[in-house]
């Protein structure tokens, strides 16, 4: 089986971390979006090939990828014109053949992947407002009928959450080759929901499989509820850690062992990465990726790069690697 992980877009939303690291490689819960996507796939073991789409700042995915999981078979295709989702899978083509999953890494699912033996699966998920997402729409037999996107009088609530899988993804590759040849675009975007419709139209019959999950990392808000829920189920490692005098963690937090903590109180749902340095502070709900240094301020709601060095500060901040804060606290 063959997995394919579109991942070239500039994570416009999640700027200033954005800027430089690419977005599966931002930490919540003490790793990266990347890893908790391929740490939560049961069967990654048997997974014959990784095909990782890259764009900017690809080169971060490769060694982060060749570091920690040096045993996945890894191929990487550069996308350097983003021109849509199918676009992305075609420029992949070269060596796909039989099953496949497709999977976008800012999105996170806990779901049952056995017994896949329909002509498609796309994995949903019922929603309040399905008018944010794009949405599949059954027969009455229970089949996806069509996908649609972001629908003004939605005639469904289940939101795809961008996990698909194809026993024989010819066909997909086929259906983006006829959409691309059509033009059949979006905002100047090939949509992967364009190219399925097409296979719905040729008959295949395509499963709407429910998850349980569905973590979303696309903004800042969406990666805070990501750590937290991710600190409330499985990786909060507080009770490991040991006790110093002067510090205060309320569970759930995930704090790496290489940090340092002085005189602080740590979470609620905060997570300290490697190395950090932390002076009497007070820090909950929040994220402080590795190498930085936070003293004498209250943070909360808050996202801090790699390296950055905050002082005084009272309130909620969202900045990038390297960056100083010096407030009036």
């Amino acid at each position: 089986m063959k997995l394919v992980l579109p991942m070239a877009g500039y994570g416009t939303r999640l700027r200033p971390h954005t800027w430089s690291k690419p977005k599966p490689l931002i930490s919540v819960a003490g790793k990266p979006v990347l890893a908790h996507f391929l740490d939560s796939l049961p069967m990654l073991d048997q997974i014959d090939e990784v095909v990782f789409i890259v764009g900017y700042l690809g080169e971060q995915v490769e060694e982060f990828v060749g570091k920690h999981y040096p045993r996945l078979n890894a191929r990487y295709v550069v996308q350097p014109e983003l021109s849509g989702q199918s676009q992305a899978i075609w420029l992949a083509r070269e060596g796909l053949r039989g099953p496949a999953l497709l999977g976008f890494v800012d999105t996170w699912i806990e779901t049952d992947f056995s017994g896949l033996d329909a002509e498609g699966v796309i994995w949903v998920k019922e929603v309040d407002d399905p008018r944010r997402f794009g949405l599949v729409e059954l027969d009455p037999d229970g089949w996806v009928r069509r996908l649609i996107e972001k629908p003004q009088a939605p005639q469904s609530n289940l939101a795809v959450v961008g996990f698909y899988y194809f026993p024989q993804v010819e066909k997909l590759l086929d259906a983006i080759e006829r959409q691309m040849t059509g033009g059949t675009m979006l905002k100047g975007e090939y949509f992967l929901a364009d190219a399925i419709n097409l296979l719905l139209e040729d008959g295949l019959q395509v499963e709407a499989r429910a998850v349980q999950v569905w973590q979303d990392f696309g903004t800042p808000s969406a990666v805070l509820e990501a750590n937290r829920y991710l600190l409330d189920h499985g990786r909060d490692n507080s009770e490991h850690l040991p006790r110093t005098p002067g510090v205060r963690i309320e569970p759930p937090a995930y704090i790496d062992p290489t940090a340092s903590i002085h005189e602080s109180v740590i979470g609620p749902h905060a997570s300290i990465g490697s190395g950090c340095r932390i002076e009497r502070s007070q820090i909950r709900n929040s994220i402080v990726e590795a190498d930085s240094h936070i003293s004498d301020s209250t943070l909360s709601a808050s996202l801090i790069g790699r390296a950055a060095r905050v002082a005084d500060f009272v309130g909620s901040l969202n900045i990038g690697d390297s960056s100083e804060i010096q407030g009036e606290a």
